[in-house]
């Protein structure tokens, strides 16, 4: 037997176990190899509830197992599907318990899709350096709008979430549309020119929206000019651009961003049947303020009721008698000054006609003097006439409130014992005297019955 053919001495061989051997083909290739930028396509994709991603990237001649943990995975969105075209960043090593050649992926992103988002991102950051995102600039919406453009697609499914969301909540705002293109070369400038016409027909707010879709499908929501005709557009805009994780530099120079289309027509308009249930609380509320003011005047006059009840009615005599008396005095008090205002003025005229020589002058002040004393005439009489009809009043007043005038017509007051009117019969017990006054006359009399109220 040839020398190389011979065993090795057992001595002298190396014997490494499986794991051994595992372990020191993973440390090779992680040694050796940097990590390294793969792309292919997705299968067999795997998501334990451990939260990790297991998954197979190929091409057309091979493939390769992958590995991509939680911490890593958190944050790529959308989440892949089998079949997705993506663009890794991996660690090649060996996963021993398997022996298999793996891919430990730290990094994820669609494939082809790179160069998009690095340029959304480059806009997005000069234009928010020119100050074209700040929120000083973002305009509020209108509380009521009476009118409202919308800027989409005429055919796509985002017009009728839109429509039929406008119609749920607010029927009664007019709807105005500019149908354009939503996706491709044509749809930038198509938005861009219904911006600037849109607003001739006075809309009070204005939707730009579109349905979901991929990062090239919402390409055109990323055009430079777009944000500016947005930001030109005299009228507040409101953007609703694909699902709640897009986002489009559109969404950023609008007024206000909303996560869908049906999102945006929420936006502008306000509840009808919010409207209607705070008209319901408020004429609730209003019928029951009225309900306690009414019963609070019930109250008061009932108050007022019992308070002229309780009056004797000969104090309400005496008082009526003592406000006769001093009307009177005032009167008399009012003409008395007054004929010795009109005297004094009398005397003071004679003094001056008597200091005064010429003829002229003695007939111009007699005149005046005349004058003086019919006005001071008229002036009387007028206050006596509106003297006496005061008094009149007064009188007709204070017959009014004679209970002599009640008594004439069949009533009668009953007073006991201490002089006070009886208002009910519970104020009365049997036995008691009582004194029965008629319009002429009175009577003498002692409670037999108490017969109360009957409710």
């Amino acid at each position: 037997m040839p020398p190389s053919d011979r065993p090795q001495d057992p001595a002298r061989r190396t014997v490494y176990q499986v794991s051994e051997l595992a372990e020191t083909l993973r440390g090779l290739l992680e040694d050796s190899l940097p990590r390294v930028w793969i792309q292919g396509e997705i299968s067999n994709l795997s998501r334990p509830a451990s939260g990790h991603w297991y998954f197979t990237v190929k091409d057309a001649r091979a493939q390769l197992r992958c590995a991509m943990f939680r911490n890593a995975n958190l944050h790529v969105r959308p989440p892949p599907r089998d079949g997705d075209l993506v663009l890794l960043r991996a660690q090649v090593t060996v996963y021993p318990a398997r022996g298999d050649l793996q891919l430990v992926v730290e990094h994820m992103e669609p494939a082809g899709q790179g160069a998009l988002l690095r340029a959304f991102e480059e806009l997005k950051r000069r234009l928010a350096s020119e100050g074209l995102f700040d929120e000083h600039l973002k305009r509020d919406l209108p509380a009521v709008p009476r009118r409202i453009g919308v800027i989409t697609s005429g055919t796509g499914a985002a017009l009728q979430d839109i429509l039929s969301t406008l119609s749920r909540r607010f029927p009664l705002a007019e709807v105005i549309l500019a149908a354009v293109p939503v996706q491709g070369a044509e749809a930038a400038p198509a938005m861009i020119r219904a911006l600037r016409d849109l607003p001739g027909a006075q809309p009070d707010v204005i939707i730009l929206a579109r349905g979901g879709g991929s990062l090239e499908d919402l390409w055109a929501f990323n055009d430079e000019g777009l944000a500016h005709a947005i930001r030109a557009c005299p009228v507040p805009v409101v953007s609703g651009v694909g699902h709640e994780i897009d986002f489009t530099i559109a969404d950023f120079a609008a007024d206000h961003r909303a996560p869908t289309p049906t999102g945006a027509a929420e936006a502008v308009s306000p509840d009808i049947g919010e409207w209607a249930e705070r008209l319901l609380a408020r004429e609730r509320s209003l019928a029951q303020a009225l309900q306690r003011a009414l019963r609070q005047d019930g109250e008061r006059l009932e108050r007022q009721v019992r308070r002229l009840e309780l009056l004797h009615p000969g104090r309400r005599l005496r008082d009526a008698a003592q406000r006769l008396d001093e009307l009177a005095t005032r009167l008399q008090g009012a003409v008395l000054q007054r004929l010795e205002r009109g005297g004094q003025r009398r005397q003071h005229l004679q003094a001056r006609l008597g200091t005064a020589t010429p003829l002229l002058a003695i007939a111009q002040q007699r005149r005046k003097l005349d004058h003086a004393q019919d006005l001071l005439r008229g002036r009387l009489g007028l206050s006596l006439q509106q003297a006496q009809a005061r008094l009149a009043r007064t009188d007709s007043l204070l017959a009014s409130l004679n209970p002599r005038a009640v008594l004439e017509r069949g009533y009668a007051i009953a007073l006991d014992a201490q002089g006070r009117a009886l208002t009910h019969a519970a104020q009365a017990t049997p036995g008691d005297a009582l004194q029965i006054l008629l319009g002429r006359g009175a009577v003498e009399a002692t409670v037999n019955q108490i017969h109360p109220e009957k409710k």
